[in-house]
């Protein structure tokens, strides 16, 4: 997989810089990344990832920065080089999830029943590194920053318009899970919760104490892309199967309705992760 031919070294190159001008103009600035953050309404670790290059700078973000900091326009005139770099650059997801990633990309309702790890679309940066570092055969580094840096940029569809349906069920033992440590359970836990407040995003708990559900033959994902019919995806070691067969996929709906209903319902879900989180 060549850079030159797409561009990603000159992609990163003009990521770096813009990061570079952000960290100085914060810094000239005399605020924080938490500081800078709250005031343009964007988390300590969103700023901190875009500032090291490793997330997408995305054009609302570099026009409120450029507000704020007072930067005379020069962040925000940037917006339409990072549109540009955006349609260049390449997401290097493995070879065998792209299939899967064109379709999430285009979907119109995404449905996750999670009961190992937190779904990927929801994983806070530092979680998703831990789960790619955590990797069997070992990963390399650069690999690492690559498969963590694709995660986050699947994850602006999430905030994008339209937006799509996005709604997931997660066992509670998930959220018990420190994966990673403490810290960076309790920030994906505070993750979790900024999310579940976007108005296409419901988040629902399937509690410890439910004796028996639908869901026991383990996690799987249904989408439903744009202008065609819904499809299923599931993920076993290194087994990675896209459910297209009607019947099948019918069969993994009929299960998620029957596991929605057995879960906590979305208010019910954001006061226990609170809970856990120590804030009620």
């Amino acid at each position: 997989m060549g850079e030159e031919a797409d561009g990603t070294d000159e992609v990163a190159d003009l990521f770096r810089a813009l990061g570079r001008q952000i960290r100085v103009a914060r810094e000239r600035a005399g605020l924080s990344q938490k500081e800078l953050g709250e005031r343009i309404g964007y988390g300590e670790e969103t700023i901190s990832s875009v500032e090291r290059a490793r997330r997408t700078p995305q054009p609302e973000l570099l026009a409120a920065v450029d507000r704020v900091l007072e930067c005379g326009g020069l962040l925000a005139a940037a917006a339409e080089d990072v549109d540009r770099a955006k349609a260049r650059r390449r997401v290097r997801h493995p070879e065998w999830f792209r299939d899967y990633a064109r379709l999430e990309a285009e979907a119109v309702e995404i449905c996750f029943y999670s009961t190992l790890t937190m779904p990927g679309l929801l994983q806070a940066q530092s979680y998703a590194r831990t789960i790619f570092t955590a990797r069997r055969p070992c990963l390399d580094e650069e690999t690492i920053e690559q498969r963590v840096a694709a995660r986050l940029d699947r994850q602006e569809i999430l905030t994008c318009w339209p937006p799509p349906m996005v709604t997931a069920v997660i066992e509670e033992s998930v959220l018990h899970r420190r994966i990673g440590g403490r810290e960076v359970q309790q920030e994906q836990l505070r993750h979790l919760l900024k999310l579940a407040e976007l108005r296409n995003v419901e988040i629902q708990v399937l509690p410890l104490e439910c004796q028996g559900h639908a869901g026991m033959e383990g996690p799987f994902i249904l989408l439903t892309p744009k202008g065609k019919p819904q499809v299923g995806y599931g993920e076993f070691q290194s087994v990675n199967r896209l459910i297209t067969d009607p019947d099948q996929v019918r069969m993994l709906a009929l299960r998620y309705g029957s596991i929605r209903g057995q879960a906590l319902n979305p208010a019910e879900s954001s006061a226990l992760i609170a809970k856990l989180l120590g804030e009620r």
